[in-house]
């Protein structure tokens, strides 16, 4: 199964309330969202990370529970669930305000993590992201987890980068190189490199990403599309029109898009990543690209299922 490791929270997100806008709490984190978008797209999926035993903690893991995350290598603890505030405004990306000081989350610990042994028999690829790499103590557990697992099992990276929790740019964006060198494959959207290296081209900083070890680079342009990167090949392909309802959680569904893509295609693998066709590429963006346009035209993070893609995508006719 796909290995998704990080932070389980919940957003309040806005919603109407007669004639004022009242906060409603929805299960999220961008790893969180991913392995739900998996289990949705019928991937062997799990999730890794520490998730409190209050009433949030026990929704976060009943929602992955519902969707068929396995939720064995899950750890728990005392500490209260991490909570953001989400601000939706018309034609911008969403804001989010965390409130998660000693929370459960970020309280992970090297105790925590299953042993090598363990993921050798269960897992084949591992998924890591934002906020979880920020926030110590449980971001340098994170690294050190995929410094064990690096070149052992496929390692899949996406820092959706939250500016407001990063302290220092500088260091931050050389924590992010480190990671990236052990990564096989990378997905990242074209404002979290502008927002990294404000005095680069965002292009030019992912084909830099690529030439620190990745099989794969994406970097996701929004309503532009995106652009796959290997050593051997780009491609890119051109956004879906779609009515915008918000884009909450439409990164993470491409993503999970991607990771359950290639999965499904028996690509997650080293081997078979190294050696990535350009027309096996182009297909597994479209697949990412479809599934990210059917959570934009939704309220809140809900990805698709993968009878829903499916039929999206032979409705296109491709």
């Amino acid at each position: 199964m796909i290995l998704v490791c990080g932070e389980a929270l919940i957003d309040f997100v806005p919603v109407v309330a007669g004639e004022e806008t009242a906060y409603a709490p929805r299960t999220g984190g961008s790893p969180y969202n991913v392995a739900i978008g998996l289990g949705r797209l019928a991937v062997p999926v799990g999730f890794f990370g520490r998730v409190s035993v209050d009433p949030f903690g026990r929704l976060l893991r009943d929602r992955l529970i519902d969707f068929g995350v396995d939720c064995s290598l899950l750890a728990t603890g005392g500490e209260p669930t991490a909570l953001a505030l989400v601000h939706l405004a018309p034609g911008q990306e969403p804001n989010f305000v965390f409130y998660g000081e000693s929370a459960a989350d970020s309280a992970l610990t090297p105790d925590d993590v299953p042993t090598a042994a363990t993921l050798a028999t269960r897992v084949h690829a591992l998924h890591f992201g934002s906020i979880s790499l920020i926030r110590e103590p449980g971001s340098a557990v994170y690294e050190w987890l995929m410094r064990r697992e690096s070149r052992h099992r496929v390692l899949s990276l996406d820092p959706n980068v939250r500016p407001g929790l990063v302290r220092d740019r500088r260091s931050y964006s050389e924590l992010l190189e480190r990671l990236v060198a052990l990564a096989d494959i990378v997905k990242v959207s074209r404002a979290d490199l502008a927002w990294l290296y404000p005095d680069r081209r965002p292009l030019e900083a992912a084909a830099d990403w690529l030439s620190r070890g990745p099989s794969l680079v994406v970097m996701t342009r929004g309503e532009a599309g995106a652009i796959g990167m290997t050593p051997g090949a780009s491609v890119d392909i051109p956004g879906i029109p779609v009515t915008v309802l918000d884009t909450v959680g439409a990164g993470d569904a491409f993503t999970a898009g991607l990771l359950g893509s290639l999965d499904l295609r028996g690509l997650l693998e080293a081997a078979a990543l190294r050696a990535l066709a350009p027309d096996d590429l182009r297909a597994c963006l479209a697949f990412a690209n479809r599934a990210a346009s059917i959570t934009c035209a939704r309220s809140g993070a809900e990805p698709p299922t993968l009878a829903h893609v499916q039929a999206a995508i032979a409705q296109e006719g491709g």
